[in-house]
């Protein structure tokens, strides 16, 4: 792999300073099957109109997700599936940490 530039290592931690946000993983996996309204993603999430709507913005300025319109409704997909790659890798190594924690704890207990 070649070298970063500085400009690209800026634009690699962004992005992953938006996906450092719980809502917006939450909002992510709430799209990871399929197209959702706003207001699908605000019951899916059990987050306002207001927070959801914000933290679209940033997904959507990032690439992340992509928009449509019809009507006075907007509809949100995941535009880089390739997240999910990234969240998976992440999550996996969650669930291991937190299955040795759980182990330790059981054998201390």
């Amino acid at each position: 792999m070649a070298r970063m530039t500085p400009e690209l290592t800026d634009i690699v931690a962004e992005r992953f300073r938006a996906l450092g946000e719980p809502m917006r993983i939450r909002i992510l996996d709430a799209l990871r099957h399929r197209e959702r309204s706003v207001s699908d993603l605000v019951a899916a999430t059990r987050a306002t109109q207001a927070n959801v709507s914000k933290h679209l913005t940033v997904l959507h300025g990032l690439g992340f997700v992509a928009r449509r319109k019809e009507g006075t409704h907007a509809f949100y997909r995941v535009a880089d599936p390739d997240v999910f790659k990234l969240c998976d890798l992440v999550c996996g190594g969650a669930r291991e940490r937190v299955r040795r924690q759980q182990q330790v704890l059981r054998a201390a207990g």
